[in-house]
């Protein structure tokens, strides 16, 4: 039987959303709302969905059982509580919450309610990241040592209409594409436990450059380049780099190097892709692996289907919790000039079943 889903936030990453879960058959859209009701209403009538309303609209419906909060990132943490508080499971749009103690303090409360909370991203249930974790997991490249993970593009005010939220908390190339490739390197190599890192600004000002509100300037209030060590538990490491700053356009790097091998994966923010393995200088082996109806949605599936098997969900929010505070430990080495412990720990999570699929029902 399909499970009552609801989505609290009808912008743009919506359409996302609603395009996949209207078409899994483990849940079914019950209900989205928005601060600005004809938003919902325009969704839910683009998308089938019975019932549309302002803010608070999802959370009051007993049909509800999972709340889909992609809110901005700055009510992430608010809107899981509400939704907690009415006895519901949430999935949350990344990042999990702004700080650490806001972040825990939802954790923990969800934790007394026996309630699930889960945090994108799911890209990294696509089957490409899983091919390639697959991989680094069973021994095909020796004993893994060191991660590489690349974003680096001249910045979303050439493109985007309003980019002034990407610049400032919450945002900004660590917090808004690092979830993607921390995510992953997490999973591959383990948790974390400290950062180094150094970076800032290229400009302390931008200027929209496409839009209606091109010629606008507006502040930039966190780093927009971040190059950053990771130190993992298992004693591998990972350098990154983030970037907003670039004159290059390069995203989608990023590789797990072994004792006796490399893997170069697919681009972390996207669901499938091609997987190669290299040894002795050479490619040995390239898998291309399709998305196959995997979409942004696959996440809450997992959940439906996890609790229905008395599992644990594959992206509980510790894990979650742990990429916040290795990226909240990014701004802050970057700040200070110092390494920063991370004291947070993550889960091991089981990859997915090779062949799982959304469109089917589990």
């Amino acid at each position: 039987m399909a499970v009552g889903v609801g989505i609290v936030g009808a912008g743009n990453i919506s359409t996302q959303y609603l395009t996949n879960l209207t078409t899994y058959p483990d849940v079914t859209v019950v209900a989205i709302d928005d601060l600005i009701p004809e938003r919902a209403q325009a969704q839910a009538e683009k998308f089938g969905v019975p019932t549309w309303g302002g803010a608070g609209t999802v959370v009051t419906l007993p049909e509800v059982e999972i709340v889909v909060n992609i809110t901005p990132p700055e009510v992430h943490v608010d809107v899981s509580l509400q939704a907690i508080r009415a006895g519901k499971h949430v999935w949350s749009e990344k990042p999990l919450g702004l700080n650490r103690a806001a972040a825990r303090a939802l954790l923990d409360e969800a934790a007394e309610r026996q309630l699930w909370v889960c945090c994108a991203p799911d890209t990294v249930l696509g089957p490409g990241i899983q091919a390639a974790l697959r991989s680094v997991g069973d021994g095909s490249i020796g004993r893994p040592m060191a991660g590489l993970a690349i974003m680096q593009v001249p910045g979303p005010d050439l493109w985007h209409p309003d980019p002034a939220f990407l610049f400032q908390t919450g945002a900004g190339p660590v917090l808004d594409i690092g979830p993607y490739y921390f995510t992953s390197l997490v999973l591959g190599l383990g948790p974390v436990t400290s950062v180094t890192a150094a970076g800032g600004k290229a400009r302390e000002v931008r200027t929209v450059m496409a839009g209606p509100k091109a010629g606008t300037d507006f502040q930039v209030t966190v780093p927009t380049t971040a190059n950053v060590l990771l130190r993992h538990a298992s004693g591998a490491s990972s350098v990154c780099l983030f970037s907003f700053d670039s004159g290059q356009a390069r995203a989608g790097v990023l590789e797990f190097q072994g004792s006796t091998g490399t893997i170069v994966a697919p681009d972390p923010n996207v669901f499938g892709g091609s997987i190669t393995t290299h040894a002795g200088g050479k490619a040995t082996n390239t898998t291309t692996v399709e998305a196959a109806g995997n979409g942004r949605g696959i996440g809450v599936v997992d959940i439906v289907r996890s609790r229905a098997a008395g599992l644990r969900p594959r992206l509980q929010a510790d894990l979650a919790f742990h990429v916040l505070d290795i990226m909240l430990a990014v701004e802050e080495s970057i700040a200070s000039g110092e390494t920063v412990a991370v004291t947070s720990a993550a889960p091991a999570v089981n990859p997915l079943p090779e062949g799982w699929d959304p469109t089917t029902a589990g």
